[in-house]
């Protein structure tokens, strides 16, 4: 679906490069505009420019009192009352629960590497998932925080180890805690620059978090998968 206005992706951090994202919504017929607020990028202002906004991950908390997360929140809010669909990754989806009455809790054991979520059923998520819906589904993740769900939102996936997984929000907004975007080079990145976090859950024994001998395994497969996911939803997002 071609859209007249470009939509607008926002990187936090290095390792929270949008991956896949940026690739699906252009085949899926959209011009993107990246604004990379780790370069320092500024935050628009103004919404009505954009036919969309997706916000990826990072390392910070959504209620860290950055200027650029004030900003976003702003900038969600903006969109929201406009009917501009907006999409958020880990903490970008953190974010905007925040933004539009949701909140932020830290989670009882962090979650990082290979964990399924299931595919809810309902009429919403049959929508969003397609042949998808019902299904057990591979992600990666990499959060200790999670959203709490505005009002009104609509669970179309949960997880044994953090339940709120993804939500659909006034049918329009698409929040996912999982990285559904990550390529083998940016799995390759996360553990090494972060590897030291699954180590350490892994000598505690979290069952939240993936062996670090299992991570790197069979990546172009795995990934490939999540991009199959991630398409569909952004083709009913956009839509």
């Amino acid at each position: 679906m071609k859209t007249r206005r470009p939509v607008a992706v926002f990187q936090h951090t290095e390792v929270g490069a949008p991956g896949a994202a940026v690739p699906i919504l252009e085949s899926l017929g959209c011009e993107v505009e990246l604004i990379r607020v780790v370069a320092g990028d500024a935050v628009p202002t103004d919404a009505s420019r954009f036919g969309g906004l997706v916000f990826m991950g990072g390392y910070m908390s959504a209620r860290d009192p950055l200027p650029w997360i004030a900003d976003e929140l702003a900038l969600i809010r903006d969109a929201d009352r406009r009917g501009i669909p907006v999409a958020g990754h880990c903490l970008g989806s953190q974010i905007i629960a925040l933004a539009l009455g949701g909140d932020i809790r830290t989670l009882e054991r962090p979650e990082i590497g290979w964990c399924e979520i299931t595919a809810d059923a309902n009429p919403t998520a049959r929508e969003w998932w397609g042949e998808h819906a019902g299904q057990v589904l591979p992600t990666f993740q990499w959060h200790a925080d999670s959203f709490e769900p505005p009002e009104d939102a609509v669970a179309i996936a949960t997880g044994v180890h953090c339940r709120n997984q993804a939500l659909v929000l006034k049918n329009i907004h698409l929040l996912l805690q999982s990285h559904l975007e990550m390529t083998p080079a940016l799995v390759h990145l996360a553990v090494e620059r972060n590897g030291h976090q699954m180590l350490r859950q892994n000598t505690l024994a979290n069952p939240a978090t993936s062996d670090y001998r299992d991570v790197l395994r069979d990546l172009p497969r795995r990934t490939q998968q999540m991009h199959v996911l991630l398409q569909r939803l952004y083709s009913r997002w956009l839509a």
